[in-house]
């Protein structure tokens, strides 16, 4: 029998696509074949951390523009801080989930990685949920996972993919202190809190390429202006990009590409 405790968590997210579920009575095995290359943005998605690490950073940091940093933080009060990894701080028309503008591509990847899992998890028990009269199969489930994923990625009305450095076109303008600002190598100088405003409110494309970060996303009706100053929709977090790796993972194995 399915775990209620599973049921519970995911009762709101088969809410949401019990719509959809009923005008796809049909479960066939999707093809093996993708648009999408799930290994290289499976790949970015963790680059992505290495951007977000401060301190002394090791040789092979691939982020090659991001430079040691906070390496006196905590000084004041006697505490190393400098091994800190840094975090940043219904469905919509073209068929992304859609909860709050605030960040909400978090809420995309989380569901999508919580679908693979859960229909994983009702394979191995041979089992399907009833939501709203609508029977909900593990393959329904996987589907509807791979649906937000390649919107992520650029199966969307803007043909726009919203995790940076994959596809030919992605957000330019991220809301990122390290991405937006000169790198240290090209402004040895040091740049203070307030003198990065000028930078924020333009419109100039950020200089460093934080490869794999996923921005917060569109709003609900697909729209994504890409600027910097709007955090809601161009800011990256690791939140996001967590969940994503385990939804990559799975769509890269199941599609031959690991």
């Amino acid at each position: 029998m399915a775990s209620s405790y599973f049921l519970h968590r995911l009762l709101l997210i088969l809410t949401l696509i019990s719509a959809a579920t009923a005008a796809h009575p049909s479960h066939r095995r999707p093809h093996r074949v993708s648009a999408h290359n799930y290994k290289d943005a499976l790949t970015k998605s963790l680059i992505f951390f290495e951007g977000q690490r401060s301190g002394k950073l090791p040789a092979n940091n691939r982020m090659t523009w991001r430079k040691d940093s906070g390496l006196s933080d905590g000084a004041a009060m006697k505490v190393n801080l400098s091994i800190v990894i840094v975090s940043l701080k219904e469905h919509k028309d073209g068929g992304l989930l859609f909860k709050m503008d605030d960040s909400n591509m978090q809420y995309v990847t989380s569901a999508s990685f919580l679908l693979v899992t859960y229909a994983k998890y009702l394979t191995q028990a041979k089992k399907v949920v009833n939501c709203g009269g609508s029977i909900v199969t593990p393959k329904r489930l996987r589907s509807i996972a791979k649906k937000q994923v390649d919107y992520l990625l650029g199966t969307n009305p803007l043909k726009m993919s919203y995790m940076v450095g994959y596809g030919p076109r992605y957000p330019e303008r991220i809301h990122h202190r390290g991405s937006s600002l000169p790198s240290i190598s090209a402004h040895p100088a040091k740049i203070q809190c307030g003198s990065g405003f000028s930078i924020m409110h333009s419109d100039i494309p950020n200089p460093n390429t934080l490869i794999g970060a996923v921005v917060g996303g569109p709003d609900e009706k697909d729209h994504f202006p890409d600027i910097r100053s709007d955090y809601f929709q161009s800011e990256p977090a690791t939140y996001i990009n967590a969940p994503l790796v385990g939804a990559l993972t799975y769509l890269a194995h199941s599609y031959g590409q690991l």
